[in-house]
């Protein structure tokens, strides 16, 4: 057994000046890391053209950032020897001891474990995942050992998270496909888990490296406005804190008042969100946000209140996160006030031990500095991670990772019981998710709910601080099969559409078969898509009887269903130079090259329809649906042609009928629907209301069968509808023998 390192020598300067901080007698053991690693990597080179151990050495680097431990540092710089340089564990154990082994041997397992073709910056070539995994089933395993790695040692994970955070430095060097890749499971993963972790630094880093190649010329455009209105924010925000300043020592409290610019991906999401609300860029005033850091909690809502007399605090803009900490550990103070010009100003006041924990996160607990004690809060800290683990026991792959990102990785809003106690749930929950996440049983009894004590729809989005009360049934009587519909927004969280799930396959499965038949063909014949049964689910990749299950007892979706075949519909039917995509319309025809052609008014097919081309006499060729009316009963079938959809992207009016209980608002609350699908209303044709029915045609305009399948769903929801479908259709003589 060779003897332990005892001694530092020639480590570089950088990695001296970082690791200052840590006890005398820990600093040999780093080096004599930096030492082996150096080593044993010596003549390798990463993708980038670097030294290889410029990699290990980068990461320990951005860990010392956060001022961890020596184990942990040393782990760092030693992670990559056993995968790529063919170092053993007993050796690592033998020159470092058991726990810098057990470390690297755990983010080892987590290299292993990621999926292709992400894979690493260190090798030109990805390690293909176990046969007969989908890149979805190896993705969510990578997650799965990682949340567990990280439930046996923290230090894991924030090992993996510095890895990818230097990855992601120099990803530029992966090819196109692969850099893509690797920036959005970095972006899906990653910095949703450094967000979780609480590790602000590593989260808004990962975020905006992986926007930059996702998103390069939105990327280039966020940061062309932030650069061009920097002075002018920067200089409204000297002024504010000025005033800050002067009202605090007024008042005889020291505080230190700071700001950050942020991130630009955040940026980006913000545009995105007042873009949806009409606001242009130059409406964003929480571009800089401001931070009062003071020493005790006691101060931090003495200067809420001096900040709420000197300015005026907007209503449903207070957030208190001290009382409800979030789970990540994160607190403070959060107010929005109508600031100097009658600006609105966001300010953040927390005590400085805070500050500390919001940008390392439980990096910030020194949970395992020597001579310390242990965290004894840090495991309450971690609830979430022990929900985690939970499921992972009993969900499936993909449904594993969906619950993760939906029921985790997702923003948090607490609400509270009628008993007063606190709930987190997702951002976006609503009744039916809390219900759920009380208990199993309260959800499947779930008959209504009330915020604050009155009434609200049973998909309303829960806001923080609200209270829930749910009004249950005596008895189960089990979910509505709309619950899943996602275009109605009943639920938001993965956890609740398990339990729906499993509630609709316990149920009679000839039932469920017969339920899911009447779903699909009245879908069919609502889009007016003339195709067999049998088709569907062999375009889906399913036994029929399978698919109508699955449709009966919610597992697959009928927007599902419909993506498949616009998808087969669209896809194009020969090769490039058996035929030419006409300009305008989109439509490929077989065997004709640069046709003459128009989409045929008659029944106005859309992308996902079956068509046929029928060549006129003196205006080309018209487009049709194989079942319309003209072409079936066409004297002259030799004119008929096979077409296909091509790629060109187009709008095609399409006639909605919708028959409903006349009300007032109603064509208000129908073109409301349709605007809120960003689909444009062309022509609306109506009558008088006769014996209390009102009819009326829509004409609007459609991308593709899929788009269209969702609108009907949403119109469906509206208040007293009693029949929507696409106008004058036909369906077949097969569809209407199945259906019964």
């Amino acid at each position: 057994m060779q003897a332990r390192v005892t001694e530092v020598a020639g480590v570089p300067e950088e990695l001296e000046k970082a690791i200052a901080y840590l006890p005398r007698d820990k600093l040999a053991l780093v080096g004599g890391a930096y030492q082996f690693a150096e080593q044993v990597h010596r003549g390798q080179s990463r993708l980038s053209g670097e030294p290889f151990v410029v990699h290990p050495l980068q990461a320990s680097l951005i860990l010392a950032e956060l001022r961890l431990d020596a184990d942990t540092l040393a782990a760092a710089l030693l992670h990559d020897a056993i995968e790529d340089a063919g170092v053993t564990l007993s050796e690592l154990s033998e020159r470092f001891g058991p726990k810098i082994a057990s470390l690297v041997d755990g983010v080892t397992k987590l290299t292993r474990a990621t999926p292709t073709p992400y894979g690493s910056l260190d090798s030109p070539e990805a390690t293909p995942p176990p046969p007969r995994r989908t890149p979805i089933e190896a993705q969510a395993e990578a997650l799965r050992k990682m949340l567990v790695a990280m439930a046996e040692d923290i230090r894991v994970v924030l090992i993996k998270l510095a890895d990818r955070l230097h990855n992601m430095r120099t990803v530029m060097a992966l090819p196109l496909g692969r850099r893509r890749q690797f920036a959005l499971e970095t972006l899906e993963i990653y910095a949703p888990l450094a967000h979780r972790l609480g590790i602000w630094e590593f989260k808004w880093q990962l975020e905006d490296l992986a926007f930059r190649v996702l998103e390069p010329g939105k990327y280039r455009e966020v940061s062309r406005l932030v650069v061009a209105g920097r002075e002018a924010r920067e200089a409204y925000l000297a002024r504010a804190v000025a005033a800050l300043g002067d009202e605090f020592r007024r008042a005889g409290l020291k505080v230190e008042i700071t700001s950050r610019p942020k991130h630009l991906y955040s940026v980006s999401q913000k545009i995105q969100k007042y873009a949806e609300q009409g606001k242009d860029f130059g409406q964003i005033y929480d571009l800089l946000a401001v931070r009062v850091l003071v020493d005790s909690v006691a101060e931090c809502y003495t200067a809420l209140g001096i900040v709420h007399s000197l300015w005026h605090p907007l209503p449903g803009q207070f957030n208190d996160y001290i009382a409800n900490s979030k789970d990540n550990g994160y607190q403070s103070l959060h107010t929005t006030v109508m600031a100097l010009d009658a600006t609105p100003l966001e300010i953040q006041i927390r005590t400085r031990a805070m500050h500390h924990l919001s940008e390392f996160g439980v990096a910030a607990h020194w949970r395992y500095k020597e001579g310390s004690k242990p965290d004894l809060r840090f495991d309450q800290k971690m609830n979430w991670l022990r929900q985690i683990i939970d499921w992972q026991r009993s969900l499936s792959g993909p449904e594993f990772l969906e619950s993760v990102k939906t029921d985790v990785f997702r923003d948090q809003v607490f609400v509270y019981t009628p008993k007063g106690d606190i709930k987190e749930m997702p951002a976006g929950s609503t009744p039916i998710d809390f219900a759920f996440r009380v208990h199993t049983e309260l959800g499947y009894r779930c008959a209504g709910a009330k915020v604050n004590g009155r009434l609200v729809p049973l998909n309303y989005r829960l806001q923080n601080g609200e209270t829930v009360e749910i009004m249950a049934t005596k008895v189960e009587r089990g979910p509505s099969r709309d619950w899943l519909n996602p275009d109605l927004g009943y639920v938001a969280t993965s956890t609740a559409r398990q339990r729906i799930r499993g509630w609709f396959r316990r149920q009679e499965r000839g039932e469920s078969i017969q339920r899911g038949r009447e779903l699909l063909v009245k879908e069919l014949k609502r889009l007016g898509i003339v195709v067999e049964l049998e088709q569907v689910a062999a375009l889906v990749g399913m036994p029929l009887d399978d698919l109508l299950a699955n449709l009966g007892y919610g597992e697959t979706t009928l927007q599902q269903v419909v993506a498949k075949l616009a998808a087969q519909e669209e896809r194009p039917r020969v090769a490039p130079s058996s035929g030419a995509a006409g300009p305008a319309s989109g439509v490929q025809i077989l065997g004709v090259s640069d046709p003459l052609m128009r989409v045929a008014q008659c029944c106005h097919p859309v992308p996902g329809d079956d068509i046929v081309g029928f060549i006129t006499r003196s205006r080309g060729v018209s487009v049709h649906r194989r079942n319309c009316h003209n072409i079936m009963h066409e004297d002259e079938p030799q004119r008929i042609i096979p077409v296909a959809w091509g790629h060109t992207a187009r709008l095609y009016p399409v006639d909605i009928e919708i028959m409903a209980w006349d009300r007032v608002g109603l064509l208000r609350d129908i073109t409301s629907v349709i605007s809120a699908e960003k689909i444009n209303i062309a022509s609306l044709n109506s009558g008088e209301p006769r014996d209390g029915v009102y009819a009326t045609t829509i004409t609007v305009d459609i991308s593709g069968i899929e788009q269209l399948s969702r609108l009907l769903s949403k119109l469906e929801g509206v208040k007293g509808v009693i029949h929507v479908a696409r106008n004058g259709q036909a369906h077949s003589h097969v569809a209407s023998q199945q259906a019964t």
